[in-house]
C-alpha cells in the first residue's frame, strides 16, 4: 500500500491531524511560492475537515488570501444543487474564510457541456500552477476519498477517463449513475507535490484491506491509480481499517504528525 498510512480512533483525532496537515503544506507553499494551491474533494469527512479550518484557533493561522481553491472532481449540477461539490464547499469553508473570490475556483458551470467545461477548467490549471516535468499541472496539496467500489474523484471503475494520460481534467458520463462527472485525471493528481486521502466507515473497510494485500503492479481498484510523485498520506478512522494487517496498522498512530 503506497504511501503513509494513519489510523485514528477518535473523529476528532483525524480532523486534527488533516488540519495539522493543511497548516504545514500551506505555511511551507506560502514560504516557497507564495501561494497555497489546494484541489478540495466532497463528501462527508471532507465536510467535516471544512468546518474544522474555520474554526478561530484554525482559521487565523492559515494566510487564506495566500490560498487558492480549486476542485477535483464536481457533478454537473448547477452550484445551487444539492449535490454540488461547490455548494459544499461554499457553504462550509469559503463562504467563512477571507479567501478572495478570485481565488475560489469553481469546476462547473451550467452555461457550457461537461466537455468545454473540463476544457476550460484545463485552461485555467495551465495559466494558474506550475508545472511538472512532463507539463502537467502541480497542486500543492489534493484531498481525495474513496468510494466503496474503489473510486476516487470521479475515476469510477470501468470509464473511459481511467485511460486518459494527456489531458488534465477530463468529463465522463458515469453509466451506472446515469450522470455526467468532471474530474482531474490520473496525471495531474499524480503530480501533486502532497496527497491526502480520507478513507471512514467499516464499508471500505474490504476494499483497503485488497488494496493492502496486492502486488503493486495488480490493479483491481481506479484509487490504486493514484501514485504520486510527492507525498501520500492515508487517513482512516479505526472501522475502515479493521481489516488490515499488523504491518500496516504498524504505521499509523492514533496521535500521528504526518
Amino acid at each position: 500500500m503506497q504511501g503513509n498510512v494513519h489510523i485514528f480512533d477518535a473523529p476528532d483525532a483525524l480532523l486534527d491531524a488533516l488540519v495539522r496537515h493543511w497548516q504545514k503544506i500551506a505555511e511551507a507553499s506560502i514560504a516557497d511560492h507564495g501561494a497555497f494551491h489546494v484541489a478540495l474533494a466532497g463528501g462527508g469527512t471532507p465536510r467535516q475537515l471544512y468546518a474544522r479550518l474555520t474554526q478561530t484557533d484554525v482559521k487565523d493561522s492559515v494566510a487564506w488570501d495566500r490560498v487558492h481553491l480549486y476542485f477535483g472532481d464536481e457533478r454537473c449540477v448547477p452550484p445551487e444543487h444539492e449535490d454540488s461539490n461547490y455548494r459544499m464547499a461554499r457553504e462550509t469553508l469559503f463562504s467563512r474564510l477571507p479567501i478572495p473570490a478570485s481565488q475560489i475556483h469553481p469546476m462547473y458551470s451550467p452555461e457550457r457541456t461537461p466537455e468545454q467545461n473540463a476544457t476550460v477548467y484545463a485552461r485555467l490549471l495551465e495559466q494558474q500552477l506550475a508545472k511538472d516535468a512532463d507539463g502537467n499541472p502541480v497542486f500543492d496539496l489534493v484531498l481525495l476519498g474513496m468510494g466503496e467500489d474503489g473510486h476516487t474523484a470521479s475515476l469510477f471503475p470501468d470509464t473511459e477517463i481511467l485511460d486518459e494520460h494527456k489531458r488534465p481534467v477530463a468529463a465522463q458520463f458515469v453509466d451506472r449513475l446515469g450522470v455526467w462527472r468532471i474530474s482531474l485525471t490520473y496525471p495531474t493528481l499524480n503530480a501533486a507535490r502532497h496527497v491526502a486521502m480520507l478513507v471512514v466507515g467499516a464499508t471500505k473497510a474490504g476494499i483497503l484491506a485488497d488494496i493492502a494485500r496486492l502486488p503493486a503492479d495488480e490493479v483491481r481498484y481506479p484509487v490504486q491509480g493514484v501514485k504520486p510523485a510527492g507525498d501520500l498520506q492515508w487517513f482512516l478512522d479505526r472501522a475502515a481499517a479493521r481489516l488490515l494487517t499488523d504491518d500496516v496498522a504498524d504505521n499509523s498512530a492514533d496521535d500521528a504528525h504526518p
